[in-house]
């Protein structure tokens, strides 16, 4: 962050997506935050809800009433449960009566040097990778709530309808997924109002979504629009 001049960042703890209780890896990152005053004022912490887990419901009162957390993220592909699972919708309405946004990450890693261990990811299998057509079904449930759309690396035609179904939604894509290389073409059809900078550290690098932003033209983004897309967009979101 230091490095790249980010002055704060949404962070989430990975452990949460590998443990059976993903609340001991919330737990791990509010201990981990509260250790030094710095880490408070530049961290945003986002818990990891499993909405198939015992006790979800006390998870996300606690993180998010609680210890307050500004937003959480899903897994539905690590957790094992389809993302318009009735308890998953619930999860999705608890958020927008909450005011916080709900995350979903298009893929964790690229699957096609993923290890043994890992989720049957590879497309033509039973569980494909992911694109933004497979978020849409919860938008449709949920159509108020606030989402974000993470490490958007598939892309996707999309037709009218579901065009401006995004449209109408409170939703961002941060930059650092694969299918953001085309941001003038992104821009054209969503408006900047739809882009957050993110990197997906550790996983990718730092400065890929930070250049997808700053390297655009005049005439595709004002200093103002990039200015929203730094950060303006995302502090609008969570109220900040």
């Amino acid at each position: 962050m230091n490095n790249y001049g980010v002055d704060m960042s949404v962070i989430s703890n990975i452990n949460s997506i590998f443990y059976s209780n993903v609340q001991s890896g919330n737990e791990e990152l509010y201990n981990e935050i509260k250790s030094q005053k710095k880490f408070k004022d530049r961290f945003i912490p986002f818990a990891v809800i499993n909405p198939i887990y015992a006790g979800w419901k006390n998870d996300f009162n606690t993180c998010i009433h609680q210890w307050g957390m500004k937003g959480i993220k899903l897994y539905p592909k690590y957790h094992d449960y389809s993302i318009t699972d009735p308890q998953c919708i619930e999860l999705v309405k608890m958020a927008r009566d909450a005011g916080v946004p709900v995350c979903f990450t298009i893929r964790m890693v690229d699957s096609r040097s993923r290890s043994w261990m890992d989720i049957d990811y590879v497309g033509g299998t039973k569980k494909p990778e992911w694109n933004f057509r497979n978020i849409l079904p919860v938008i449709e449930k949920v159509p108020d709530a606030k989402f974000m759309v993470l490490n958007y690396a598939n892309a996707v035609s999309l037709s009218d309808k579901e065009k401006n179904r995004i449209k109408q939604t409170d939703l961002l894509v941060d930059s650092s997924g694969r299918a953001m290389t085309h941001m003038k073409e992104f821009i054209d059809v969503f408006s900047t109002d739809k882009i957050a900078l993110g990197s997906h550290a550790p996983v990718l690098d730092y400065l890929t979504g930070m250049l997808r932003i700053e390297s655009l033209r005049d005439e595709e983004a004002t200093d103002v629009q990039k200015e929203k897309m730094r950060s303006g967009n995302i502090r609008r979101m969570l109220g900040i």
